[in-house]
């Protein structure tokens, strides 16, 4: 697979705690740079950043991260306020421990409200894969079909695991013909990145990809 067509799936991503803006804006320089679908980044940076990249480069942003457990009211304000300082994309972690309590309408709620708050941005719903039973990837895959979200997402990648495989596949069998599958968490190589989207993803959240191709440039390759 052509490297361009894998760096225009992946949104560019750094989420690091102590990332500085030094640090954000080489991560939009490289997305301007390699043509990312993205860069995925901390709230904070979403004003500076949007204002920096001047709308060559969609800007996205993480709700309720990476923990899930905010209150649905404070994740929808988050997503508001994000796309108000120039988001273009969200991507909110839903609350897991509602996953395993069974209160699978409370979270189908929560992703409505949060997607009435994107203004027609693009809503990635993260599941947390590592912490679901394959059931309840199921029951999520049913939700997130019925929310209105647009993509559905393995993992924080802060997580115990991030994506795999097979739990692209089951996505891939039990999401409607509306929602559309990112994998993060894991993607380190040309190759995993090749196979997932083979697999189907549209979306790679990953911050690997970038630097393999900068380093492949170093060595003159």
């Amino acid at each position: 697979m052509d490297i361009n067509n894998i760096l225009s799936h992946c949104d560019h991503t750094l989420l690091a705690v102590d990332a500085t803006w030094d640090d954000i804006k080489q991560i939009c320089d490289d997305g301007l740079k390699y043509k990312t679908a993205s860069v995925c980044i901390p709230a904070s940076y979403v004003k500076q950043a949007a204002e920096y990249v001047e709308g060559k480069l969609a800007i996205c942003t993480v709700i309720g991260f990476p923990n899930g457990y905010s209150t649905s009211a404070v994740k929808a304000f988050e997503a508001k306020n994000a796309v108000e300082n120039g988001a273009d994309e969200i991507d909110m972690v839903i609350n897991v421990g509602w996953a395993k309590d069974g209160r699978f309408e409370d979270i189908l709620n929560e992703i409505k409200e949060v997607k009435s708050a994107c203004s027609g941005k693009i809503l990635k719903v993260i599941i947390e894969t590592c912490l679901l039973t394959d059931d309840e990837k199921k029951e999520m895959c049913r939700v997130v079909t019925e929310s209105g979200a647009d993509f559905i997402k393995t993992s924080t990648g802060f997580s115990k695991g991030g994506a795999t495989r097979e739990d692209i596949a089951l996505f891939a069998a039990n999401i409607g013909e509306n929602v559309k599958m990112k994998a993060a968490g894991g993607i380190r190589s040309f190759d995993d990145a090749e196979d997932y989207l083979n697999l189907g993803c549209e979306r790679l959240g990953t911050s690997a990809i970038v630097k393999l191709v900068k380093n492949q440039e170093v060595s003159g390759y």
